[in-house]
């Protein structure tokens, strides 16, 4: 068994690692500002990731992605990514808010993590800060055009927050033709926080397109049926993305699974259901693959009442 087929036809072949709920960032849409973490003892250590991971990878998962909360939390976060990368994998990459990203970068670079997905809500620092709860915008920026300049492929993640943000993408479509950095408009989500404050902040990917279309003329860029994005080029030379989860959801073609610190397995981002992986041999693990996987939704749930900072989205 080396290809993980869901009982729907879906390959499904990539993995989002959270590797601890703990975040630097109180950010509007994922947390609250007074809030509890998972307790570091509860956490699979750097080992257990390890040996879980290799058996998903002979299992049939050849792409990884690192998320958090914040990744660069964890204080073995680059032995963890030294192990990883001797994993036969053909993606491997990370989510960060970068505030702590840049002292990484120079080791980073040494090993399989090629890839990297910035957190950026805002390039004004009021807003930033507004968004955030954290006064870090210069670091954050620091961090990117650092990864950028050693060689990552970097991109910037934007939840667009209707009447804070949104009248910031132009702004950010001026930022990507300029560093050459590609930029990808999310949605917020009807999970956690979010949940009640959903119709105040949503602006949809169309509104979005509506709004760039009066200045520039996007030409649609081919991805593949996994895809979690709609990307484009404008003609100033930048790439945009657009993660339109709510009205545009990708579930037909979804091709992830999701593990917490803990070793817990989900089928999707919106489903609070899992099988631990914790001290499971191949076998086991196997039958926890097969049952998680029966598990995925083929269609869009409506809301997730869980922080989204504890799934690791």
């Amino acid at each position: 068994m080396n290809k993980l087929i869901d009982p729907h036809g879906r390959s499904i072949h990539k993995l989002r690692l959270s590797l601890l709920d703990a975040c630097n960032f109180r950010c509007l849409y994922c947390m609250p500002e007074k809030v509890e973490f998972m307790p570091s003892d509860k956490f699979m250590d750097k080992f257990e990731i390890f040996n879980v991971t290799k058996t998903l990878v002979d299992y049939g998962i050849d792409e990884i992605r690192l998320t958090g909360g914040e990744p660069a939390l964890r204080t073995d976060f680059l032995e963890i990514v030294k192990l990883l990368s001797k994993l036969p994998l053909k993606k491997l990459g990370l989510t960060s808010n970068g505030v702590r990203l840049k002292k990484f970068l120079p080791d980073l670079k040494k090993s399989n993590l090629l890839n990297i997905n910035f957190s950026l809500d805002s390039l004004n620092r009021k807003t930033f800060k507004t968004i955030s709860r954290s006064d870090s915008l210069e670091q954050v920026l620091e961090s990117i055009f650092l990864a950028k300049e050693l060689g990552f492929n970097v991109k910037i993640n934007t939840v667009v927050m209707k009447g804070l943000n949104d009248h910031e993408i132009e702004d950010f479509i001026e930022f990507s033709g300029k560093y050459g950095i590609e930029v990808r408009f999310l949605e917020v989500m009807k999970i956690g926080v979010m949940v009640p404050m959903f119709e105040r902040y949503f602006i949809s990917a169309d509104q979005l397109m509506a709004q760039i279309k009066t200045k520039w003329i996007p030409k649609t860029i081919p991805v593949p049926v996994d895809s979690t994005s709609y990307n484009y080029t404008i003609s100033n030379g930048a790439k945009i993305g657009f993660i339109a989860s709510e009205s545009k959801p990708f579930c037909h073609g979804c091709s992830r699974l999701r593990m917490g610190p803990d070793g817990s397995i989900f089928p999707c981002l919106m489903i609070d259901k899992g099988f631990s992986l914790r001290g499971k041999n191949r076998e086991e693990i196997g039958e926890a693959l097969i049952k998680t996987m029966g598990l995925k939704p083929t269609y869009r749930i409506d809301e997730m009442v869980k922080p989204m900072y504890q799934i690791g989205g």
